[in-house]
Formats: C-alpha cells, structure tokens, sequence
C-alpha cells in the first residue's frame, strides 16, 4: 500500500458558539427566556437595560467621561468592530436599541385585558382557616392543637397521615387522643365544606351531612360511605340493582354528589401561577388579522454607551480585551435575540393567514397544515419552525392556544379534498353534546354521520377522537329515564 498526500475540496456546516446561541434562543419558552435575558445582564457588562427613564435622563456625565472616544471622533465605536472576529453577518450600529417587540398600542392594549383577566385574589387557606378558629371556643391548649392541625393541611384541603399527627400533637400539647379528636371535629365544621378530611369518603360526607336537608341526602351519603368504589365502575342501573333502590333515586343521588368538591382547598389555590403568558397577540385590524408580539415576554436591552465609549483601539490590556470580549458576546446576542422575534413573529403571521378560517368561523373551520407548509412558504428549515412553535402561546379572541394547536394532520374528503383533524373532532364534539342522553350516539354512528357532511372516516378513527376528547362510550353517556 502506497502512502500519498493530496488535497480534496469539500463543504461542511460548522454550529459556531453564535449560531448555538441562536438556536437555542429560538426554542426557549417565555420564562426561560426572560431568565436568560436576566442571566445575559447580570454576566455581561457591555448589557443593560433600555429603560424610558434612563433614556430621558441628561446625558452631560458621559460626555465627561468619554473625552477620548470624542478625541478619536464618532466612529470609534466602529472601528472597534473592525477588530472583533466572527461578527454575524448582518450589522446594526453599537447603539441599536434591541426592541423585544414594536411599541403597538393594541399589543399593548390586549397585554394589559389579558393580564387584568389573569388577576385573581383570594386568601390563604390556612390564613381562612385560622381566623375562623378564633371563634371556635376552644382553650388555650385546643388552640394549639387547631393550629397544628391547620398547619397540617395541605393545598387541597386534606389531612394526610393523621394518626402520627395525633401522636405528634399529643406529645407536643399534652391533650389525649380523644381531644384532638373532638378539635378535628369542631375544624371540619369551618368553611370550606369538606376541609380537615382524612380520605375522599370522609370530605364528600362532610359535605353532605353540612348542606341542607333533602330527600337524597341519606342515600347519597350511602354511596359516598359504602359504595365510592363502585360509584366510579358501575353504572346507575348496577347499584340501583344492588342497593334494591329506584333508579330514579340512585340517579338524583349521583347527581347530587357530582355536585361537591373533591378538593375543598382548590379555591383557595394561587390560580394566577396556571396562567400561561403568550407569546403572541392577534388582532383584527381594517379586515386582517395581525400578529404582535408580547411586549413583557423580552424586554429592552441594549448595548452600554458609557463602557463602549472606554474601549481603545490596538490596546492590548487585560481590561480591554475583557471589554472586547463582553462586547462582542453583547453583539452576538442581540442579534440572536433579534432573529429570534423576527422568526417567530413571522411564523405566527403565517400560521394566522392560513388559519384565518379558525379565527372567524371557529375550530371547525380549521385547515390542515404541517411544518412542511409554513417552512415552504417563509423559505426555512422545517426544525427551525419547529423549534419556533415548541412552548410558544399565541392569544387570539377565540382563546389562548398553543402554536402546535393550529398543526393537524389532514384527512380526505368525498369530494376528493382534505379536511383537518382538529375540524373532525370540533364536529364530534358538537354531535355529541347535541345528541338525545337517551340515545347516545355510538362511534359507528358518527362515523356515518360525518360521511354524511363529506368526510370519510372510519369508526376506530372516530373512536381516537373521541377519546382524545375525553368524551366517555356510549354505554357511560347513555342516561335512563
């Protein structure tokens, strides 16, 4: 074998530093990224935010600071770029302002309805239930023992584990066992209904034995203590058969347990913390509909003038190359973050043009669409509109979704044409709560009646949908007179 040395040409994509940065910017979620911004401002000096006072503020002390940069004229700031390797291609002047989102006053607008419908207030449940212990009349050591107790709940309004707390309680307040007892039972008398439960049984029946009286109550009290388990797998002809009742009356008292609340701490639940913030802002406009972002989701940052103005060209010094370094980690993620919104402002747009059926009509005007299509018509990557849609929210006058809700498959048609997924089942579902609770429509039967409207779907795809749904069979809807 003859060894020989030769040149070969070749192309190959190499992921720099800045073009990781960039895809990862681009897949973070809201939260995340606004930690990063944060992490970005606290690690880079040459980063800081563009507040509207700071902009309106006198600039005279960093005129006097910056005799240098006005010795070497204007375009230092410039010349300082020349020396800085890997730039992005694209370039913006050192005092680009980087704009998490256009200033629209409906973009705006929409945040603040959103954020005023997102607001709630309500007390802490051990707070609530302190206060009402005051007015029990319990002794000093009874107090103690209630405030145990309430300590002890947890966020849905239950107490786990109480025979070691009894013991606990016990051995920290003196009082027997039949005291802490006679405590707990004077605290599941306080509001919520159903609070201080041990187990689901015991909630429900405190629940039941706190309401008024009624002619169910006793037989639904019954069920909630002898027959839970079989509440939830049997059907209201089983138990009425087995408890030897009306079915009328195994119904009425069904009905009436349906009625309480398995988690009595549930209200009292910080329910601001659930709220998804959106990324995206729709709005109808002269007869378009138009995307903004989210003004709160990157805030304003921008590059600092007074540390820019002290860089030296040619200097070599430990503090200047730092500063060259943090100005160019600067650059790189401004403009990361810049093609970041660019991208998913466009996405959103897109996907709003071609859904505008959805936003006037309803679900079941939803068209199909895949990355493919978005990523063919924007002239990108279909990874990258994936990762441009992964955790992003949009919020529309429908409803808050998902930017993956307005992806579905297609399925075809009689005529020949496509019809989506998400279409099929706002039609299942539209059915289904028309139908006769009597008579409840069977899979085959919707299968049939949606062939009816066009749509050629089999009874095991209607199956899919309708668990996907959460739309229960037939024999579970079906409710007897």
């Amino acid at each position: 074998m003859k060894n020989v040395l030769s040149l070969k040409l070749g192309q190959s994509l190499s992921m720099t530093p800045a073009l990781q940065q960039a895809i990862r910017l681009l897949q973070m979620a809201s939260i995340d990224l606004q930690q990063e911004i944060q992490d970005a401002l606290d690690g880079n000096l040459m980063l800081e935010p563009d507040e509207p006072e700071a902009e309106a503020a006198p600039a005279d002390n960093g005129d006097a600071d910056t005799d240098l940069a006005s010795e070497r004229g204007a375009d230092a700031g410039d010349a300082v770029a020349e020396s800085i390797p890997d730039e992005p291609a694209e370039d913006f002047s050192w005092n680009d302002v980087y704009v998490g989102s256009s200033d629209n006053s409906e973009a705006q607008q929409a945040l603040h309805d959103y954020r005023q419908a997102s607001m709630t207030a309500s007390p802490d449940l051990q707070d609530h239930l302190l206060g009402q212990a005051r007015l029990l009349g319990l002794d000093e050591l009874g107090q103690h023992a209630c405030a145990f107790l309430i300590d002890a709940i947890d966020e849905r309004g239950y107490l786990t584990d109480y025979p070691t707390l009894r013991r606990d309680i016990c051995v920290q307040t003196g009082l027997a066992a039949e005291a802490v007892d006679a405590v707990l039972t004077r605290l599941q008398a306080c509001d919520p209904p159903g609070v201080g439960a041990r187990d689901l049984a015991e909630c429900l029946e405190l629940q039941l034995r706190g309401a008024p009286e009624e002619p169910v109550r006793e037989l639904a009290l019954l069920l909630v203590r002898e027959h839970l388990t079989a509440l939830a797998a049997s059907s209201p002809e089983d138990l009425a058969r087995k408890l030897q009742r009306r079915l009328e009356d195994v119904q009425q008292a069904i009905a009436r347990i349906r009625t309480l609340q398995p988690h009595p701490g549930d209200p009292f639940i910080a329910h601001e913390d659930n709220y998804v913030s959106p990324d995206l802002f729709v709005r109808k406009r002269e007869g378009r509909w138009e995307v903004h972002l989210n003004p709160e989701i990157a805030p304003r940052i921008r590059i600092n003038s007074a540390y820019q103005a002290h860089l030296r060209r040619g200097d070599a010094s430990p503090e200047q190359q730092t500063l060259k370094q943090h100005l160019a980690e600067a650059r790189h993620f401004l403009h990361a973050l810049r093609s970041r919104n660019d991208t998913l402002l466009r996405v959103g747009q897109e996907i709003v043009d071609l859904q505008r059926g959805f936003l006037e009509y309803g679900p079941e005007a939803m068209k199909p669409l895949v990355l493919r299509d978005i990523a063919d018509r924007l002239g990108l990557h279909e990874s990258t509109v994936s990762r441009a849609t992964a955790s992003k929210y949009m919020h529309t006058p429908r409803g808050l979704f998902e930017l993956k809700y307005f992806f579905s498959s297609s399925v075809g048609t009689a005529e020949g044409g496509s019809c989506s997924a998400t279409a099929i089942q706002a039609m299942i579902k539209r059915f289904v709560a028309a139908e006769n609770p009597a008579k409840p429509l069977s899979d085959a039967r919707l299968a049939k009646m949606l062939n009816d409207e066009g749509i050629s779907v089999a009874r095991r795809t209607v199956a899919k949908y309708r668990e996907t749904l959460n739309i229960p069979p037939t024999h579970e809807r079906r409710v007897r007179a």
